[in-house]
């Protein structure tokens, strides 16, 4: 575990937080203490750690009741629009710091926890990752809670619980191997269980059309019991709610079958029903149509729509009663983001409520239900997008399949689809012909670059960088990114350009004793910190930073009396547990690590590690650290991307392609302030016309030919000869995402950042023209014009009093 800091290092850590008083210092001993005793039942000769951790996560949680109950007080008073962010994925990380920062605790907590003789970074070291997603979705997803609630929205996250997140990811020989990830093994303390507001959720059965109306009947009924998780803004004392449905199966579950006498198998069979909250699916960028998964998809949707509805009709607080049973300003009231096509099923659940339920009229509730849902597409990926089988769908939901044909007859009897080459809207939103769409209603598009939240991806994870930055322009960047761009007047400030500097290299000594001590390799710390973390995946190109190692390697081999700017390069992510190719690409930079890592002729010169189980308590880690940040798909693949986001504004330089975010980045910071290099989307559309033939550039291009050669002929793996073979075959005759043909481009503009990064004045420039021109990349931006454009609602940044919070009764937030 880290050593404990210096007095003089915890001053300088926190003071961009201002000093905590005396007062509150004794107040969370005080709590601690309280806690340790009555909730966990322990006194300090018997404490653990985690006891330790979970006294100080209730101390802090204790400060966000009271915020919690009066913001949704709040809101019944207001009686504001609401927001409803629906996503199967919230990739949330740890809560507890992230709670002390938003309520401005960290220092109390810290001197609190110091006195106490413990380490609070020791504790929340002990604290699970909530790992309830894959990757840029999920966190794109948490990121938008973050700002939401320092937005001052009314806005609420429905997800899922799932018991199992993504897998814990160990490396064994070099392999992947995936472990289940018991997340709540221990408890939760941040969720508090909602039983009083369980819901039923049918699937199966068949539709009655009765002279009354549709029925659904004979359905099997889950009931979708909530969860609920605060979500606190920054310093304004709003706390909105993240809700997550949990599975649980009704008491007479299949008991009726079982009356014959074989109860104990009934019993057991309720796991059948509570499945359904059981695990995530770690697939992220690909679509697996398993009938388990579009089970999760509708349980979230029906259960959150009938929270919803039932929300909107009893609009006083704490009451249960109907107070609305018009749903004409059901629009103005309610706006329901989709976080990609998995809560797709809101649409025709909408209608289904709406229609059979509650007796509107068809056209109304078509109406009601444009104006109150829209939809976010996160990739282009053809493979990613979701397409289910007619006949799955209607077993499991048989009334949806008809409102969705019933849609469909709708839009074809008003577009002229023979004009556009035929299908229909369903097969056309599957297979996200955007094109056609677009050409028909212009007005139903608009594009919103992503962001981060400044408050876990600066403040948090670099309270160094967050200190320098606002010694010089103040504290208001951490709620207006924007103001970033003051750092401008001070690139050629020499004292600043020095801080900056310090801060990096802070950063890179403090991540290397931490990989030193998990991987037993001793690190260069004034070496190049080269990163590439994200999941792994054949479009991100995590293969071409191979051949580039392996490049780099050859050369120090050639000629090792030459000097070389010294680089560790860092590879991180997790392969989906079926995808061979992502798994193969795994177990070859673990390969090509072992081979240089233990070359004597290499020494400090050259090391590469693979990051084990990256996630997000990890990439808080690690992007402080890095110098270089690898963002190197394909052009035209990635719609966005967040990790580059983040490596910006914590002082990394990016090489990367003109695809996703990158472009926008190189917009706001200049081209010539970003690595670029390689075939734009023209370029690969050319490509794709003329034919790519990777034999080409492998004749053409002698290192990297060298490179294939050594993969292929097992001198990365001598035990093995053959293990890379796929790997090989792939790169030379079927690779979608044409490798080869940026290797050249790439590896040039590689030198070209050795050469910089051996001028540590002029680089730290750079870092600080980057950091200045990161604001655009905020994720409070992205929320403000979702909210203004989308969601027709005005973010407020100013709190409201806390008055009266300490009498109110705990109801419902």
């Amino acid at each position: 575990m880290a050593a404990p800091l210096s007095d003089g290092e915890r001053r300088k850590q926190i003071s961009v937080r201002g000093i905590a008083g005396l007062g509150d210092v004794a107040e969370v001993r005080k709590s601690f203490n309280r806690h340790l005793h009555f909730t966990l039942v322990k006194d300090r000769n018997v404490a653990t750690p985690r006891d330790y951790y979970f006294a100080l996560a209730h101390t802090v949680r204790d400060h966000l009741v009271g915020r919690w109950i009066r913001t949704q007080q709040h809101y019944y008073e207001k009686d504001p629009k609401r927001i409803y962010y629906l996503s199967l994925e919230f990739y949330m990380g740890r809560t507890l710091q992230n709670t002390m920062v938003n309520l401005g605790l960290q220092n109390a907590c810290d001197e609190a926890i110091y006195q106490l003789g413990l380490d609070l970074e020791e504790l929340e070291e002990i604290e699970e990752d909530a790992g309830l997603g894959n990757g840029g979705l999920g966190r794109l997803a948490a990121c938008f809670l973050d700002s939401m609630a320092t937005l001052g929205l009314a806005a609420y996250g429905y997800g899922i619980r799932y018991e199992f997140g993504i897998f814990n990811q160990k490396i064994v020989d070099g392999w992947q191997v995936e472990e289940a990830d018991d997340w709540l093994r221990y408890g939760n303390p941040w969720e508090k269980a909602r039983p009083e507001y369980m819901l039923p959720v049918h699937f199966y059965g068949r539709v009655d059309h009765t002279p009354e109306g549709v029925k659904w009947v004979d359905t099997q009924v889950v009931l979708a019991m909530p969860y609920d998780t605060p979500v606190p803004g920054y310093k304004n004392n709003t706390v909105n709610t993240m809700r997550l449905w949990s599975a649980k199966a009704p008491n007479d579950f299949n008991l009726q079958e079982f009356n014959v006498g074989d109860y104990i198998e009934a019993v057991l069979d309720r796991n059948l029903a509570e499945n359904i909250s059981r695990v995530l699916y770690p697939n992220d960028n690909f679509f697996e149509g398993k009938e388990l998964r579009l089970k999760q998809e509708y349980f979230v949707v029906a259960a959150t729509l009938q929270d919803i509805i039932r929300r909107f009709k009893s609009s006083k607080f704490g009451c249960r009663d109907p107070v609305r049973t018009c749903f004409e300003t059901f629009p103005d009231k309610v706006a329901i983001q989709l976080n990609d096509t998995h809560p797709a099923l809101s649409i025709p659940e909408l209608m289904r409520i709406l229609v059979d339920v509650e007796k509107v009229d068809w056209d109304k509730a078509w109406e009601i239900t444009k104006r109150t849902c829209a939809y976010t597409n996160h990739t282009v990926l053809p493979e990613a997008l979701e397409r289910w089988p007619v006949s799955m769908f209607e077993k499991l939901l048989p009334r949806h399949l008809e409102i969705i044909y019933a849609l469909n007859q709708m839009h074809l009897d008003v577009r002229d689809w023979d004009a556009l080459g035929g299908g229909g809207w369903f097969r056309s939103l599957w297979c996200s012909r955007f094109k056609d769409f677009y050409e028909l209603e212009p007005e139903k598009f608009q594009n919103k670059t992503n962001g981060i939240t400044p408050r876990r991806w600066l403040l948090l994870c670099n309270p160094g960088l967050a200190d320098v930055i606002a010694e010089k322009i103040g504290e208001g960047f951490i709620t207006d990114l924007s103001q970033l761009k003051k750092l401008l007047d001070f690139i050629n400030n020499e004292s600043f350009i020095r801080d900056v500097a310090k801060v990096k290299q802070e950063n890179k000594l403090k991540f290397a004793a931490y990989l030193e001590e998990q991987y037993k390799v001793k690190i260069n710390p004034s070496s190049m910190f080269d990163v590439q973390v994200k999941r792994i995946h054949e479009y991100k190109r995590q293969l071409l930073n191979c051949l580039h190692a392996i490049t780099l390697y050859n050369r120090i081999r050639r000629d090792p009396s030459k000097s070389f700017v010294p680089r560790t390069i860092m590879i991180g992510g997790k392969a989906a547990p079926g995808y061979h190719m992502a798994k193969m690409i795994i177990k070859l930079i673990t390969s090509i690590g072992e081979v240089i890592n233990n070359d004597p002729y290499v020494g400090d010169r050259l090391k590469v590690i693979f990051l084990e189980n990256y996630r997000v308590s990890l990439a808080e880690k690690v992007i402080p650290a890095a110098d270089l940040s690898q963002q190197i798909s394909t052009a035209g693949t990635e719609a966005s991307g967040t990790g580059n986001m983040k490596f910006m504004v914590n002082g990394a330089l990016t090489i990367g392609t003109m695809d996703g975010a990158n472009v926008e980045m190189a917009e706001e910071a200049g081209e010539e302030n970003l690595f670029i290099f390689g075939m734009r989307v023209e370029d690969v559309e050319a490509l794709d016309r003329q034919g790519y033939n990777a034999r080409e550039y492998y004749e053409r291009l002698p290192e990297l030919r060298q490179a294939v050669d050594q993969i292929s002929s097992g001198f990365f793996s001598p035990r093995d000869p053959g293990c890379f073979r796929d790997v090989v075959n792939m790169l030379m005759h079927h690779d979608r995402f044409k490798v080869f043909a940026d290797y050249e481009a790439y590896i040039k503009c590689q030198g070209q950042v050795d050469q910089l990064f051996m001028d540590p004045r002029e680089w730290t420039k750079k870092v600080i023209r980057n950091i200045a021109c990161s604001g655009k990349f905020s994720s409070d931006r992205t929320i403000t014009e979702y909210a203004q454009e989308i969601w027709g609602v005005e973010p407020s940044k100013q709190g409201f009093s806390l008055s009266g919070v300490e009498g109110c009764s705990e109801e419902e937030p």
